[in-house]
């Protein structure tokens, strides 16, 4: 289905256009094979990043694309319309940039162009096994030991635990609380990191998450990012944006799902009419499609108060809670709609209900985003 978009510049067409190209000619045909084999596609990940999509919301002067949220935004939606996996990738390698870019050492931002120019893999480290949603009650510890911190710990569901080539690790440096928590910038090949076996997953098979055990890894103290005791707020505040990553995952797959959906309701007919004739299954579409083009502009209405240097974190939170949801809707009706044929893998709708799912959970639970926003209405 073609999508009426209206963009801030020509040149923001034209990304979208590459986009849509590349992800037409790497990552669609490649999707099935990949998942089947569980092999997080690196080399395609790396292709975006060297066609300049993958740092494209950073300044140019960091190597990054200085294009607005809306317009990145989008272009992940393209590539999750084609492969979630890919547009996960992205999501999570844009957020692992953002505590550098954001509050690291002139030395640190020396890092940034082979970041943001996909040479160099980034993963989150912030969620702990014990933790859940709690962020702020983590127990991994950086020790200061002279002129380096000493990392000791465990990490769970990091993506990109076996492929990343840097992490940011949120350790307690003090105290109880939020207070107590820094960020360190770490390399992955740092000896006493270990990632652990892969998670066996319901969807997103791609891209293998597991727990990442540190044992006494040292990391040198100009590796911290921030002043010590500043890492949650970093942590905090790369989530708003990396809510709004999802969100636009979401609309992408839901948008893949009510297309192939659509598709087959035009080809497949019964008692001598294509199904999409039939009231109860046209009426479905139409929620369906209804629901896809309201997620969509609520994703970039938040993407635009960030934009314009407006407060949005709320506004984020409801933009992740609703696409979410709808792709998990939505997603589970496209499988309704091809009937005993969506419930095999002869057709994706399947896999997109089966990745669906964990855009309700990861960057911050649903029930947690509820939260944000009734907080909100508390404070009037």
């Amino acid at each position: 289905m073609t999508i009426d978009r209206v963009l801030p510049t020509e040149e923001a067409g034209d990304l979208l256009d590459l986009a849509t190209e590349i992800a037409d000619r790497e990552l669609a045909p490649k999707a099935a094979d990949y998942e089947a084999r569980r092999e997080f596609p690196r080399e395609l990940v790396r292709t975006i990043g060297r066609a300049g999509l993958l740092g494209l919301p950073y300044p140019e002067e960091m190597g990054g694309g200085g294009q607005p949220y809306e317009v990145y935004l989008q272009v992940l939606e393209i590539l999750a319309s084609r492969w979630l996996v890919a547009a996960e990738a992205v999501s999570v390698h844009t957020l692992a940039c953002y505590p550098v870019a954001s509050a690291g050492s002139e030395q640190l931002r020396k890092l940034l162009p082979d970041m943001l120019g996909g040479e160099l893999l980034g993963g989150y480290c912030l969620s702990e096994p014990q933790g859940g949603s709690d962020a702020a009650a983590m127990t991994t510890r950086a020790r200061r030991d002279g002129d380096a911190y000493v990392i000791e710990g465990t990490k769970a569901w990091i993506t990109h635990a076996h492929d990343a080539d840097f992490f940011n690790v949120f350790a307690r440096t003090g105290g109880p609380g939020a207070r107590g928590i820094s960020c360190l910038l770490v390399d992955a090949s740092t000896p006493g990191i270990v990632p652990q076996a892969p998670e066996r997953t319901m969807g997103l098979h791609a891209s293998p998450i597991s727990q990442i055990a540190f044992d006494g890894a040292r990391v040198s103290a100009d590796r911290l990012v921030g002043d010590e005791g500043t890492g949650f707020g970093i942590a905090m505040r790369a989530l708003d944006s990396g809510r709004l990553g999802i969100a636009a995952c979401a609309v992408g797959l839901a948008q893949a799902a009510l297309d192939y959906a659509a598709g087959y309701a035009r080809e497949r007919e019964q008692f001598g009419t294509p199904i999409i004739d039939f009231q109860g299954l046209g009426f479905m579409l139409a929620d369906m499609a209804t629901q896809v083009s309201a997620a969509r502009a609520l994703t970039l209405s938040a993407a635009r108060l960030r934009d314009h240097g407006r407060p949005y974190s709320v506004e984020a939170a409801k933009a992740k809670l609703f696409a979410t949801d709808v792709a998990m809707k939505v997603t589970t009706d496209a499988v309704q709609v091809l009937g005993g044929y969506g419930y095999v893998a002869d057709h994706p709708v399947e896999r997109y209900m089966r990745e669906a799912k964990v855009l309700q959970i990861v960057e911050g639970t649903n029930q947690i985003q509820r939260l944000v926003i009734s907080r909100s209405l508390a404070k009037g």
